[in-house]
């Protein structure tokens, strides 16, 4: 029958539910793939669900959806669900005749309040998990229930779905080899499957059929409605059908329906057995949803709703097809509360019962002591990253450990995050961002090439070769043991090609038999010689690729599947002690460090290792860095760590002697200068350095009154506090001092003055400034400001306003400090300065965080007429300030941002940057405003009527790091992003940048 000539109109609709319910209301249609579905909304109610079904329903049929609602509404304890209307007669079911003549039954349910499932973003693991949950709790409700139309034939039923076995000619190539692969996985377990336990499940957890409650963060599954089609099938069919559904749209479809597996069990507790069914049955489900769509194209082309699954569902089925099913299913267990290998206790147990050491390993050694090698992450042995990839001197202080320890095995690394792995040949996209293979899953035992290694006990080769599949090991032999029941693999990386010779795949080793000779670094592209020894419970079915390093989310599974080796030697040395838990950090900090030092993000992290423009946690995983602009030339740069250890080792000494050093960062830094500015002093930092400044000022115009910008901040000593404004108007602050003089935030955007015209505006407020000081008969002593105010929310100074502000202050007999702690040193692009980009040369600047590049290092440059009225006979003295070790480091800064052009970068990455943030901001409207220079940028997120949203700004900055990027809020309403990165911030660095930040922009939470 026509499609469209069975449609039912919603003024039709508005009629039916008049006459047959007496409710009226506004009709809107909703999908549906049987019954005709309108919403009926009502005033003062939730409102209804009308549903009309096809001509010449089965009227048994709709009886036994109305008996399962009533039923579920009986028993199922607070669980939310539709409730069925009788009609004026009393009837749960009522007959309509169509114009056609056609009869038509009509049913009215309660609506169900909230959001489809399919218009919830994000969907996290939270609101995945409680899907599950609530799945769960309608499964045990249901418990008990049953009905003739239950053990219907049905095409949705997973149980039947091998029908679409005889429809595999409507797909060709790669999408026929998918289908007919889990077709035939599901058929090959049917005996088995048809075990498991079965009754009448809800069947159609679909994202239009899931309503989720209306809170924008951490939103739960409040129901799960439409109950047509529920069927009497095996259990697991139910838990399948909502992960179906619910993965579509992650790259990672495993560790998506992992919370939802979670959330079933604790509601409806699972059994092992119906777990190892659990991935076919997914995948069934995805095959049944497109062999319909396929055919509905040719039945029904002008029904959308039969379509809307089909480009998801393909997405899902070709990554679930790619997807390990041992994995998932021991990925399933795990989460479930199993152990997530079968066998893992089982192997604890024989492992605890035989005794084996490393003299089975290398029995020509003779060494039998271990000492623990670290190369974690936040190893200080393993150093820096230029010097773990040198291999050669890798393999010199493995040598200098074996020298000093020669009885002794050099081993360890079982679980280790490392740092090692800096290839992103193995990195993966996941639901959120970059991940890196970092945790090792093997003990490394490190010793000369050609040593010769033993087997431990008897099996019977699976692996043998140096083959692309397994190049993280070079040559390579896997060994299968057989101990009654038990089943295991140990396998044995980085062995010489010349001694796999002659070994073939199903030969039996003996134990203590030659395997082969450890290989040298050349042919096996390791950092030294050494074993990597691991064992395995499982190959997951994959003779030609299996990792030594493992992604650290995924760890929970893979320390099951791949035991600690150390099981079977029992080595004390090997039993790493239990780092100190975040949770202890904090509390300890919380205890013994100051009650106002506060840690970044709602779950802080512990950062362990800086690269470039990365940090890296415990755990080995990559931060993109857009915030930390102290690490200048990126973190750890090493030619700038290679300056001060070098320095350091020779020696650390006062300004107070004669040294090179001091002369040659005085030399680097005036380069940059104008001519007018050329005494320098040096300091530790940028508070100490405008502390100096205004010592300064004070000593050359006899005048203590300072005039500063509203929200500026100067530093953290008393005299740095007493002249900023975001300190003193802030939480705990006593508003200005006595000789502090507070003028509007320039701020063209939201300030007093708008437009870039306002520059002679807020110019004529330091003038009211002047005045006011000159009312109370004083001088003005000093006017100081940022180039770019950058707690004030990254605010570019108006057009104008520096330069008549600096005539006005110099008019009054006061010098004017430009601060460059934040924007200084070629960070801005166009200039190297920030005071440059608006033509004027300043009496003094400051000059702090980038200079060091993370070491305590700053200077004031001043003019020789400021440096000479403050040499009035009090020395200036500091212990650490122009130290030899501080001077080289900041001069090899200096060295670097000329050498390798990174004002020119930072010019061509900010601008690149900035375009495309404008282009976010005509898609995004929260997004106000985008302003900086340079890699010194911030956006402001408001609302339509320029309302500041810090919620939304604090949402952005802890999403954005769930995706594996650092970003930070400033400004006097917390609305502001900045981005003020290392300077070596790529243009692809960017683009990931960009890609996050729309995806995030685009959640429920920041749209206005």
């Amino acid at each position: 029958m026509n499609y469209n000539s069975i449609k039912i109109s919603t003024q039709q609709a508005e009629k039916i539910a008049f006459n047959f319910f007496n409710v009226t209301g506004n009709v809107t249609v909703l999908p549906g793939e049987v019954d005709f579905n309108y919403r009926i909304k009502v005033t003062n109610s939730e409102g209804y669900i009308l549903k009309i079904s096809r001509p010449n329903e089965d009227v048994d049929y709709l009886d036994y959806q109305q008996k399962l609602l009533q039923y579920v509404a009986q028993i199922g304890n607070n669980l939310i669900c539709p409730r069925v209307i009788t009609d004026i007669n009393g009837a749960s079911i009522s007959l309509y005749i169509d114009q056609h003549g056609n009869q038509r039954m009509v049913r009215l349910l309660s609506w169900v309040s909230g959001r489809i499932w399919s218009n919830v973003n994000p969907q996290l693991n939270h609101l995945r998990f409680s899907l599950g949950e609530q799945c769960g709790k309608l499964t045990q409700a249901l418990q008990g229930f049953d009905h003739e139309q239950a053990h219907r034939k049905f095409d949705w039923d997973i149980a039947q779905s091998l029908w679409t076995k005889k429809h595999l000619n409507l797909f060709k190539n790669e999408k026929k080899k998918i289908i007919a692969f889990f077709q035939n996985e599901f058929e090959t377990s049917l005996t088995k499957y048809e075990k498991l336990r079965s009754a009448v499940v809800h069947n159609d957890a679909n994202d239009n059929n899931v309503v989720v409650s209306n809170e924008l963060i951490n939103p739960k599954v409040k129901a799960v409605i439409d109950y047509g089609d529920a069927v009497y099938t095996q259990i697991i069919n139910d838990l399948a059908i909502a992960c179906a559904y619910a993965i579509m749209g992650h790259n990672d479809p495993l560790e998506a329906a992992l919370p939802i597996v979670k959330g079933y069990h604790t509601t409806f507790p699972l059994q092992e057995t119906e777990l190892e069914h659990l991935y076919n049955a997914i995948a069934m489900r995805l095959v049944i949803s497109v062999t319909k769509a396929a055919l509905n194209k040719i039945e029904e082309p002008d029904n959308a709703y039969l379509l809307v699954s089909e480009k998801p569902a393909w997405e899902v089925l070709e990554k679930w097809y790619a997807t390990n099913s041992d994995f998932a299913l021991y990925c399933f267990r795990q989460v479930c509360g199993f152990t997530a290998h079968p066998d893992q206790t089982k192997f604890s147990k024989w492992a605890a019962k035989n005794d084996f050491n490393t003299c089975n390993l290398f029995p020509n050694l003779n060494k039998e002591g271990i000492h623990l090698l670290d190369l974690s992450v936040s190893s200080t042995w393993l150093g820096h990253q230029q010097d773990f990839n040198d291999l050669d001197y890798f393999q010199y202080k493995i040598k200098g450990l074996q020298k000093r320890y020669p009885q002794k095995i050099m081993a360890g690394g079982y679980l280790e995050p490392r740092a090692l792995y800096t290839s992103s040949e193995y990195d993966k996209i996941g639901n959120n961002g970059r991940e890196s293979r970092t945790v090792h899953l093997g003990i490394d035992f490190w010793l000369p090439a050609n040593t010769p290694v033993h087997a431990l006990l008897q099996g019977e080769i699976v692996v043998v070769e140096n083959d692309a599949g397994f190049k993280e090991y070079g040559g390579l032999i896997i060994l299968k043991h057989t101990v009654g029941t038990l089943v295991f693999y140990t396998l044995y990386g980085h062995l010489s090609l010349v001694s796999l010779q002659g070994k073939e795949v199903g030969q039996i080793l003996e134990k203590n038999e030659c395997i082969g000779f450890l290989g040298t670094p050349e042919e096996n592209g390791s950092w030294s010689p050494h074993l990597h020894f691991q064992i395995m419970l499982s190959m997951l079915g994959d003779k030609k690729d299996f990792p030594g390093v493992a992604y650290y989310k995924q760890i929970a599974v893979w320390k099951s599947i791949c035991p600690d080796p150390n099981l079977l030697f029992k080595s004390n040395e090997l039993q790493k002690s239990t780092p100190i838990s975040n949770t202890d950090l904090i509390k300890y900090r919380k205890e013994h460090l100051g009650k106002s030092l506060s840690l970044q993000y709602k779950i802080p992290i512990k950062m362990v290792r800086g690269s470039g423009q990365y940090l890296i946690d415990e755990y080995g995983q990559k931060y993109l860095d857009t915030v930390n602009n102290v690490a200048h030339v990126g973190h750890e740069n090493y030619a700038v760590v290679k300056s001060g250890r070098e320095q350091m080792s020779l020696l650390n000494t006062n300004s107070r002697y004669l040294h090179d050093n001091i002369n040659q960062l005085a030399k680097e830094l005036i380069e940059t200068l104008p001519s007018e500015l050329s005494v320098l002093h040096f300091v530790n930092s940028g508070s100490e350095a405008n502390e100096l400044a205004i010592r300064m000022t004070k000593a050359a115009t006899g005048e203590q009154d300072i005039i500063a910008s509203e929200v500026g901040y100067h530093g953290n000593t008393n005299m740095c506090i007493n002249i900023s404004s975001y300190k003193f108007d802030g939480k705990g602050g006593k508003g200005a001092p006595e000789y502090t003089h507070i003028f509007p935030l320039p701020d063209a955007y939201r300030g007093k003055f708008r437009g870039q015209a306002s520059g002679a505006k807020y110019a004529e407020e330091v003038q009211d400034q002047i005045d006011s000081i000159h009312k109370k008969g004083r001088g003005v002593g000093a006017f100081i400001i940022e180039p770019i105010i950058s707690c004030g929310g990254q605010i570019e100074l108006p057009d104008g306003f520096l330069s008549k502000a600096y005539a006005m202050v110099r008019a009054a007999g006061g010098l004017c400090i430009s601060d460059e702690v934040q924007v200084g040193c070629g960070r801005l692009g166009k200039t190297f300065w920030g005071f440059q980009l608006h033509n004027v040369v300043p009496d003094i600047i400051t000059i702090g965080k980038p200079l060091g590049n993370g070491h305590p290092l700053a200077a004031v440059a001043c003019t020789q007429e400021v440096a000479e009225k403050f040499a009035n006979g009090m020395e200036y003295f500091n212990t650490f300030g122009g130290n030899p070790v501080s001077c080289a480091i900041g001069t090899e800064v200096l060295r670097t941002v000329k050498r390798e052009k990174l004002q020119e970068h930072s010019f061509v990455v900010g601008e690149f940057l900035k375009n495309k943030l404008h282009l976010l901001a005509k898609d995004f409207p929260i997004i106000g405003n985008v302003r900086g220079q340079g890699l010194f940028l911030g956006f402001e997120l408001v609302d339509i009527a320029m309302n500041p949203l810090a919620d939304q700004a604090d949402y952005l900055a802890n999403r954005m790091k769930d995706h594996g990027i650092l970003m930070s809020i400033d400004g006097p309403d917390h609305n502001v992003i900045k981005i003020k990165p290392p300077i070596i911030f790529t243009q692809e660095n960017a683009e990931e940048l960009i890609l996050y930040l729309k995806k995030i922009l685009a959640e429920d939470f920041m749209k206005l």
